[in-house]
């Protein structure tokens, strides 16, 4: 019989993270200040701890991961790499799909990865308490999370659509001690100048990132800062011990050679963590596809130019030189709430500059087909956000059995969607419907980057 899973034993943990950056053919472009000038640490420290800054400006290959971390991420970690027998008969593929599952975490999915060590971070620094935001509720739940684990206080802006949709993901945040906020909300100025202008929007990721920048840098205590869930370089080294416990579980398993890695990306952090191992593979010559997926109603990587860019509505962060649909813009009110983000993570973006990466966007309606397809097959329930990525392993595994050929494809499961049956609900009862972004609607919200800096006038003046 064939192998199903495989788990590592505790030891075989990597005990180093792995950083992209030191490995791309062109150095990443600096974040810049309002002046239009490179941000020096100084200038990020009322915002992160400068433990976690200086790992967001690192530029070694390998950054050690502390024994404690350690010992915390062994809740639940080294998380399992499975085969998806029963989707390749179903299929008839000559393809073998493998999948890491993150949906094994405490709260479901990828995101404590990093909660656990940015709380960490945090705590060594002195911090008491820190605000983030939330889109699903994934990123909200795992730093509720990692914050009980560390006695932090914690503090979320959801935003609104996925707060009325999603109940039990704020439970879930409630439960591990923390307040769970919808955004935009009265309680900071960009909020209530949100609400102002539209009383019925229904936010976005954007306006959440705003009002909890302002709820952690307005605190005059000084021990209060502000946590991101995914985009920022050292959520994305976080993140990489997905990939490199997977290298070592295919070698175990013989494989020895990937030909496609998929994952569904909104800011970027599961499917670098899984993919940016093999894409160091992918520079140092191997032949490998590696497809980030993303929704049409919200295609930043497949439509969007690369830019220079806020990551949030108020403009309070630095501009970041990312693939983004421009800070102004307000998603759909699609079920993957995850996968609404304005920007793309900009070590990401970059790859996809350098053509290491092949970037989809598919319509919410052929994600969920996918995901009953699998429900029906391997038995998990997925999140809408890992939807995306099954629909593209299909079509791969497809196109594998069209071309006749034995191809080694991997994604990263990245979570249950057990708090999401919303959404199936509404895609039983033919409630949902796709929504492509207009083009007038794309190149409107486009305006609000028009006079920032261009990435190819900052290369030049640092070159």
């Amino acid at each position: 019989m064939d192998q199903t899973k495989v788990f590592l034993s505790e030891k075989d943990m990597p005990r180093q993270w792995y950083n992209l950056a030191a490995d791309m053919p062109n150095p990443p472009l600096p974040p810049l200040g309002p002046d239009g000038k490179p941000v020096s640490p100084d200038m990020l420290a009322p915002v992160f701890p400068m433990n976690l800054i200086e790992q967001e400006m690192c530029t070694d290959r390998w950054v050690d991961i502390p024994e404690e971390v350690l010992g915390l991420l062994m809740l639940w970690r080294p998380s399992p790499l499975y085969r998806a027998h029963r989707l390749e008969k179903v299929l008839g593929t000559p393809a073998r799909i493998y999948y890491k599952n993150e949906g094994v975490s405490p709260p479901g999915s990828h995101k404590p990865n990093t909660a656990v060590p940015q709380a960490w971070y945090n705590k060594q620094f002195g911090i008491e308490r820190l605000t983030t935001e939330t889109g699903a509720g994934q990123w909200g739940s795992a730093l509720a999370f990692a914050c009980a684990l560390l006695d932090l206080e914690c503090k979320v802006f959801m935003v609104r659509i996925s707060f009325d949709q999603k109940p039990f993901r704020r439970l879930m945040m409630e439960t591990w001690g923390a307040t769970c906020i919808p955004s935009p909300s009265p309680e900071t100025k960009a909020g209530r100048d949100i609400l102002e202008k539209m009383p019925d929007t229904p936010g976005s990721l954007g306006i959440a990132i705003s009002e909890a920048i302002e709820a952690a840098v307005t605190d005059t205590t000084g021990k209060t800062r502000y946590s991101l869930g995914s985009v920022l370089n050292h959520v994305l080294l976080h993140q990489t011990i997905v990939g490199l416990e997977t290298k070592k579980q295919l070698a175990l398993l013989g494989e020895k050679q990937v030909d496609v890695v998929i994952g569904c990306a909104g800011g970027g952090s599961n499917f670098s963590g899984l993919a940016f191992p093999f894409v160091a593979d992918k520079i140092a010559g191997a032949e490998i596809a590696i497809i980030p997926v993303e929704p049409t109603s919200c295609p930043t990587m497949t439509r969007a130019p690369y830019a220079y860019d806020h990551g949030d509505t108020a403009r309070m962060t630095p501009l970041l030189p990312m693939h983004t649909l421009g800070h102004t813009f307000v998603p759909p009110p699609i079920h993957a709430g995850g996968l609404r983000y304005h920007g793309m993570a900009p070590l990401l973006s970059l790859a996809i500059t350098e053509k290491l990466m092949e970037p989809r966007a598919y319509d919410q309606l052929k994600c969920y087909e996918a995901a009953v397809t699998w429900a029906r097959t391997e038995g998990f329930i997925s999140a809408p956000e890992t939807a995306h990525a099954i629909a593209a392993v299909i079509d791969e595994a497809n196109k594998a059995k069209e071309e006749g050929k034995e191809k080694v494809i991997l994604f990263n499961w990245s979570g249950h969607g057990l708090m999401d049956l919303s959404g199936y609900d509404a895609y039983f009862h033919d409630k949902l419907v796709d929504y492509p972004l207009p083009e007038e609607e794309l190149q409107k919200s486009l305006e609000s980057i028009k006079d920032l800096p261009k990435p190819e006038d900052v290369a030049k003046s640092l070159a």
